[in-house]
């Protein structure tokens, strides 16, 4: 037996319509802020992971799927949907057209590490990005989207998350900061950490080794290094978040662990489902852009893991809608009504309605069980008798009225019941 790889899981329809739950809420919610799907390739060219999310980072260093194709080209199973939507957005010249450009996305992604509760080799993901503007409104509309959603979903439990990583400018002085506060702790920090103080020192604050951690918790606060523009733009994304109704934290342990990050960043976190973890997280990524040879031009987005929102939505017991049920389930008794009843059922299917009939040759008594494992809102009988009358016998499973319906009718008695 082949069995699935590690890190990999099947959604087997007994599940799928929790999945469409969270799809259908996502676009809805995407689009009703001015929002339109985009789909990119499952691929790229290995140097937009290393350019546009950077080098530094464990996803480049350490997760990635990368592999040379049979031409020789280094490529990668995209690792994140940011990047992916960038290069798209530069190679379709839409640099050059209404702006801001808006657009989300519902992907899989892939990244090799250690499979563990809503986190898995293969995963998905919501994303939204949002070009063109460098406005606090933006950062602000963006958050105000992922709020939307999560509200939408049904989740009362997740919180908010704020803080600024400033621009380049102030955030050299910052790093510089971080150099000296590490230095004389870095001979008992993990190999990571010794590696990103020279590259990028905020990377260490994303440390999850508990014998950093105790060093990693009393550093500098990139708060405290803010120029006066980032400053400015913090306040105004707090201001209009709490005018918009929106609770919020500042918590300024926030760097997220991509490096095109800068100014705003967020995460909506959650401990429905066990110890706290983030359920949706991004920020503004101003520099992305210029990273990878285009135009400089101002951004901001998110991105929600859909495998953690549904541990999160089973936790906290939030409604989600079963799968939609059966119509009709039409019993034929013998060949001709068997005949009959899978004829009707292409007819009823043509009137918009959801209807099965039987494939296994079964007993009537072996049809009515399978009718009510369906979930089927009714069972019409036909046999040779309804044959000759033209008509079925249609029970109501969920009241067992029965009544006889002419053939003719059934679509239009069946959706008058709805």
């Amino acid at each position: 037996m082949i069995n699935i790889p590690k890190g990999t899981k099947d959604v087997l329809p007994a599940n799928v319509h929790k999945w469409q739950f969270v799809e259908d809420i996502a676009r809805c919610t995407a689009e009703g802020f001015g929002f339109a799907e985009i789909r990119t390739p499952v691929f790229e060219h290995t140097e937009l992971f290393q350019r546009g999310v950077g080098e530094t980072t464990d996803v480049v260093g350490k997760e990635m799927y990368t592999f040379l194709d049979k031409g020789g080209r280094s490529v990668t199973l995209r690792p994140e949907g940011t990047a992916g939507v960038a290069r798209a957005f530069i190679e379709n010249g839409l640099q050059g057209g209404v702006m801001p450009f808006k657009a989300y996305y519902l992907y899989s992604a892939y990244r090799y590490e250690r499979p563990q509760a809503g986190r898995l080799r293969e995963f998905h993901q919501f994303g939204a990005e949002l070009y063109g503007s460098a406005s606090p409104y933006a950062d602000a509309e963006t958050i105000l989207l992922a709020d939307h959603f999560l509200k939408n979903l049904g989740l009362k439990k997740v919180k908010l998350n704020l803080n600024s990583i400033g621009c380049p400018a102030c955030r050299a002085n910052y790093q510089q900061a971080l150099r000296e506060y590490f230095r004389p702790y870095l001979d008992e920090m993990c190999e990571d950490c010794k590696s990103r103080f020279g590259k990028n020192p905020m990377r260490m604050l994303d440390c999850k080794e508990e014998g950093c951690k105790k060093y990693t918790a009393g550093a500098p606060r990139m708060l405290d290094f803010l120029c006066e523009d980032c400053r400015a733009h913090f306040e105004a994304v707090k201001d209009l978040l709490a005018r918009a109704g929106v609770d919020y934290t500042v918590d300024p342990s926030i760097v997220r662990g991509l490096d095109y990050y800068s100014r705003t960043v967020f995460e909506f976190t959650s401990d429905a489902a066990g110890a706290q973890g983030t359920v949706l997280g991004g920020g503004r990524y101003d520099g992305l852009l210029g990273q990878l040879g285009a135009k400089p031009t101002p951004a901001v987005g998110f991105a929600a893991g859909i495998e953690r929102l549904l541990m999160v939505l089973e936790a906290e017991n939030a409604e989600v809608p079963e799968r939609e049920p059966v119509d009709c389930y039409l019993a034929g008794m013998d060949e001709p009504s068997r005949v009959k009843a899978f004829l009707l059922a292409e007819e009823l299917r043509k009137e918009g309605l959801a209807c099965e009939t039987d494939l296994l040759d079964r007993s009537l008594k072996a049809q009515f069980k399978y009718a009510d494992k369906l979930g089927a809102r009714f069972v019409a009988v036909i046999g040779e008798s309804e044959l000759e009358e033209g008509a079925a016998q249609v029970k109501n499973m969920a009241d067992s009225a029965s009544e006889r319906v002419k053939f003719e009718d059934l679509a239009q008695y069946i959706i008058g019941k709805e």
